[in-house]
């Protein structure tokens, strides 16, 4: 009997821990913590497909480089474009910070833009368009910003779904009291700008 009444205090613990536990589970706790970690899944693969293509970028002006007389300042605003999209910092904390993803945003924007102005020069410089290396890179180029546009796609996906959870009751108010704010998305205005891949033609002879 004195066993049993010892007992009876570790037991009220369990049981109460097990209580929290459906509570937290049935509040949308676990949903959460499910949601927050594909979200940040989501957005680092584009992070890095954008990194892919900056790297793949470098390759290409380096390769244009060594055309003679190439039209410098569409060169120029490429190598511009890649600085800037490079410079900017991607941290955790850009997801809960409008403005910094906003100038992410624009900043890739921008380079998809120099991108296609400068698709559009190399068709002037059959040399450059017969340069193997730079075919290659070409056709490398525009699977990346295939896979750009899947992440993208995943990430809106991620961040819909877990800010539906943060606006829904009674999961808003779990999200209240452990500190889930809404996660930021990409804008509207922007998405049409970053979701334009390069110009990249395969269909005319000599490509």
């Amino acid at each position: 009997m004195k066993h049993s009444l010892q007992r009876l205090p570790s037991l009220s613990r369990l049981a109460a821990a097990c209580a929290l536990a459906l509570a937290l589970a049935g509040c949308g706790y676990n949903d959460y913590q499910r949601l927050d970690e594909e979200t940040q899944s989501a957005w680092s693969e584009v992070v890095n497909q954008y990194q892919r293509r900056s790297d793949l970028v470098q390759n290409m002006v380096n390769t244009v480089k060594g055309e003679a007389n190439f039209e410098q300042e569409t060169l120029t605003k490429v190598i511009e474009a890649r600085a800037k999209a490079t410079s900017i910092q991607v941290t955790p904390e850009t997801l809960q910070d409008a403005t910094k993803l906003q100038q992410f945003q624009a900043a890739q924007g921008e380079l998809s833009s120099a991108l296609s102005r400068l698709m559009v020069t190399v068709e002037r410089y059959p040399d450059l368009k017969a340069n193997q290396a730079f075919a290659d890179l070409r056709v490398t180029l525009e699977g990346t910003e295939n896979r750009i546009t899947v992440a993208r796609n995943r990430y809106i996906q991620a961040v819909q779904q877990y800010n539906v959870l943060r606006r829904s009751f009674p999961t808003n108010l779990t999200g209240m009291v452990f500190g889930y704010a809404p996660k930021q998305n990409f804008t509207v205005a922007n998405e049409a700008a970053i979701s334009t891949a390069p110009t990249v033609d395969f269909s005319k002879p000599g490509q």
